[in-house]
């Protein structure tokens, strides 16, 4: 028997509820490899899935948790071998499949990377999703152009998991990084993380009428959304672009075509969940060799099973900083 965390439904009140509870290997869903969890982490989506609502879940009961680090019990894949340590993030796993809030997991081949040298179980948490996401984010910008010198690289819900790492690994990598933030005690925090320049939320989240206005920004990583979104596309500098990661301002866009026949604006949208296998381990590589570890460090907030409950519900709040680390084990 081993722990995890279980959303229940009952289905007379249709209302969830998740606990800590013990369970066995034999309730595991059908997997190529057994995987002794090591750690987790906290995203928006496990907040839907371990709120009252049930979120993105479809079966109950369920084991939430998108991410999850550790090393292979067991495998009936010739890739995989006990002992290896692997990382898994997207897939739909916490969502439609049982994920990393438990001891144990089963999961198929496919979804698996190996862990880059340089990234432990943990270090691989404190990236996460958010992390991957924002690494994948700024392969794309530069994919498309962007290079140190060009101007100030925006970030927006900076002091947010996403916005986090990319500060972390944009200013890391010689950017001149401008982060937005709701949060004016966050300021701080995303000095530390490597951004020059503050820029609060209420200076650029709400639409104008002009659709075009002073070219500012070489580059953006949006995790907003939304207003946000819309008022940027019109800050961009010409064939500059903006790689949009999230919608925590809504997923409307209230913005006209200008910016991108004027001024050649690229709108890159990226996707962690089913991104390809050889993108997946061309992005570990990258944020194990452009991410420095004591940035990362600073980011981390550790956790266990049992606070997940509260975690859930703070996230979806906006209230979480920087990166949650589960120990599943603790």
């Amino acid at each position: 028997m081993f722990k995890a965390l279980v959303v229940e439904k009952d289905e007379e009140s249709g209302k969830t509820s998740a606990a800590v509870k013990e369970i066995s290997e034999s309730d595991l869903p059908e997997g190529e490899v057994t995987v002794a969890v090591e750690y987790s982490t906290v995203n928006y989506k496990d907040g839907l899935c371990i709120g009252p609502g049930g979120g993105l879940v479809r079966k109950y009961p369920h084991v939430p948790g998108i991410d999850f680090a550790g090393t292979v019990e067991s495998s009936s894949d010739d890739r995989y071998k006990p002992g290896d340590k692997v990382v898994l993030t997207g897939w739909r796993v916490g969502e439609a499949h049982w994920g990393g809030y438990s001891q144990k997991a089963n999961v198929r081949a496919d979804w698996l990377v190996p862990l880059p040298e340089g990234l432990d179980a943990r270090a691989a948490m404190a990236v996460g999703t958010a992390g991957f996401t924002a690494m994948l984010a700024v392969m794309a910008l530069e994919d498309h152009g962007l290079v140190p010198g060009h101007g100030p690289v925006l970030v927006t819900g900076a002091a947010g998991g996403v916005g986090s790492v990319a500060t972390a690994i944009l200013a890391n990598l010689g950017y001149e990084v401008a982060g937005v933030t709701g949060r004016p005690e966050t300021a701080d925090y995303l000095k530390s993380l490597g951004a020059k320049q503050i820029v609060a939320r209420e200076e650029i989240n709400e639409t104008v009428k002009r659709p075009l206005e002073a070219e500012t920004w070489a580059g953006c990583v949006d995790a907003v959304g939304g207003d946000m979104l819309a008022r940027v596309l019109g800050q961009m500098k010409y064939g500059a672009s903006v790689a949009a990661v999230g919608l925590a301002g809504g997923a409307g866009l209230p913005a006209t075509v200008i910016p991108f026949l004027l001024r050649g604006v690229n709108l890159l949208g990226i996707d962690s969940v089913m991104q390809p296998y050889d993108n997946r381990v061309r992005a570990w590589q990258r944020i194990a060799k452009d991410l420095p570890m004591d940035k990362l460090e600073a980011m981390i907030q550790p956790a266990t099973l049992e606070d997940l409950p509260g975690l859930g519900r703070d996230i979806l709040k906006g209230q979480v900083k920087g990166r949650v680390v589960v120990d599943v084990n603790a």
